[in-house]
């Protein structure tokens, strides 16, 4: 089932072939996670969903509020499966059919799809975690950059890069060969007791993840919390490098090249992070 402009209908009473989303990747959409029927960031990532259709010029509906953002996403995953307590959400929105790169008009239609997932709140994740560098495309310095678009061509062929090289991940180059982001998150940096993740001028993703961790970590006493620019150079002299997004929570990397790295950090975050959806 899908929840389809507010209705729940089957996958296959959906056509594509004249989707400006699956033509021209005209749309934008929000990975979320629902925890006992709750969406958990819900207002960070509506009022992103929000930002993003004004700044890409689609016609928000009038109904689309808050609430109804929230009924709708629950209004699917009450339906699927009532023994899973969390769930995998994404919600798209993308102009309705007519013209070509001009759209007819601008008004947006939307699908929310979900799937279960195994464990209610975010683990620590054990093993080797090898990332690298993805220098075949780089990330655009530009407002575009930080949205959640469907123009995922870098991160595409660098997902296929990182499978065919035996890596976890890799991290993502911006055009002035800056690191801005991993391939499925936002990049932290710990060195000594700074903490850094590159700005979203840089053009990395305005993650939701990346701002409860900002908000977090700007929390813990003695840490200091840095937007700053990261070069591959400043890798090399990390204590930790972790990756974040709303899914799998802080993934820590424990190896890029030569280099292996702790994760004593990481690990705080993810109780800390536990801790305030638990007693939201």
């Amino acid at each position: 089932m899908i929840n389809y402009n507010g209705t729940l209908v089957t996958e296959s009473g959906i056509s594509i072939h004249q989707n400006r989303g699956f033509l021209y990747g005209d749309s934008v959409f929000e990975t979320l996670r629902v925890l006992d029927g709750k969406v958990l960031f819900a207002e960070d990532h509506y009022f992103r969903l929000m930002a993003s259709m004004r700044i890409v010029r689609m016609e928000i509906p009038m109904l689309f509020t808050l609430e109804y953002f929230e009924e709708q996403i629950v209004k699917l995953t009450s339906v699927l499966d009532s023994n899973v307590s969390s769930f995998r959400a994404r919600l798209s929105f993308f102009r309705k059919s007519g013209g070509y790169y001009l759209p007819t008009d601008n008004d947006a239609e939307f699908i929310i799809t979900a799937e279960p997932l195994e464990q209610s709140l975010y683990s620590f994740q054990e093993g080797e975690y090898e990332v690298d560098l993805f220098r075949d495309f780089y990330i655009t310095k530009q407002l575009l950059s930080t949205l959640k678009t469907t123009n995922k061509m870098v991160q595409i062929t660098g997902s296929i890069f990182a499978h065919e090289n035996g890596l976890n991940n890799c991290l993502l180059l911006n055009d002035e060969k800056n690191v801005v982001e991993a391939l499925q998150g936002n990049l932290f940096m710990l060195t000594g007791n700074k903490l850094v993740t590159p700005p979203l001028a840089d053009g990395c993703l305005n993650g939701i993840m990346r701002r409860q961790v900002l908000e977090l970590a700007k929390k813990i006493e003695g840490l200091e919390v840095v937007e700053a620019s990261v070069s591959p150079f400043d890798l090399q002299k990390a204590d930790e490098l972790f990756v974040t997004n709303v899914i799998r929570g802080i993934q820590p990397i424990t190896k890029y090249r030569k280099k292996e790295f702790g994760n004593a950090l990481a690990s705080d975050l993810i109780k800390r992070l536990n801790a305030k959806i638990r007693f939201s």
